[in-house]
């Protein structure tokens, strides 16, 4: 696919092309203040790669965007991780509290056991995102910090990432359906469509954050660990 963002568009021009990049600009750390500025720009007040950001960009904005290797070969490891990390803080600190809130509503008017299997499933499913992350933020990322330091731990690949990477995304599906299928007649409708849409919303994003880490930081870092690094 022929890439549509570059550095030298407005990163506000970006955004109406896609209002869901502002949670792009927030993980990265651009501050909405410089949104009326060229993306070189605003990039260069927040301390990182243009080139870096308009990848990670592509990838969110555009299904089926697969960037070329000399694309990946040209992104700030440093950033990705930095924005993977403004992610997991997302994930865990707004989107699945907000989602978590609004099961809660969503159920009330549910006998004590369905409540119970229902909102047991939520939370079985956000300790499972927290395991997760903490597995990246603790292991990959110290990880990836030392072999652009010129040291490589022993005992640990990128590899090692890739076999234990589950597919965060999975259970959303269950969660989904059990909001379309088999929620009984008594929860509120609209409640059940806003609850809905935040699945929907999570799940897509999950997505797009599971391709950055499998497309672009695990072929960085094979590279890493190629050099000797």
């Amino acid at each position: 696919m022929k890439e549509v963002f570059t550095p030298e568009m407005k990163l506000s021009d970006m955004l109406d092309m896609n209002y869901s990049l502002v949670q792009v600009i927030s993980r990265m750390g651009i501050e909405l203040k410089n949104a009326g500025l060229k993306v070189v720009d605003a990039c260069a007040f927040a301390g990182i790669d243009p080139g870096t950001f308009i990848l990670i960009s592509n990838v969110y904005s555009f299904p089926g965007y697969t960037p070329s290797s000399s694309e990946v070969a040209s992104v700030r490891i440093q950033d990705v991780i930095r924005y993977l990390h403004g992610s997991h803080t997302y994930y865990l600190g707004i989107a699945l509290r907000n989602l978590e809130a609004s099961f809660d509503c969503l159920v009330e008017p549910c006998d004590e056991k369905q409540k119970k299997v229902i909102l047991k499933f939520f939370e079985d499913y956000k300790k499972e995102l927290e395991k997760h992350f903490e597995r990246e933020e603790k292991e990959v990322f110290p990880y990836v910090k030392s072999l652009l330091g010129g040291n490589r731990p022993e005992g640990y690949s990128i590899s090692d990432f890739e076999e234990q990477h589950e597919d965060v995304d999975e259970k959303m599906e269950d969660m989904k359906n059990i909001v379309m299928k088999y929620l009984p007649a008594v929860c509120d409708e609209n409640m059940k469509l806003w609850v809905l849409l935040s699945i929907y919303r999570l799940r897509d994003d999950l997505r797009r954050h599971t391709f950055v880490e499998d497309n672009i930081l695990v072929t960085i870092v094979k590279n890493l660990e190629g050099d000797g690094r």
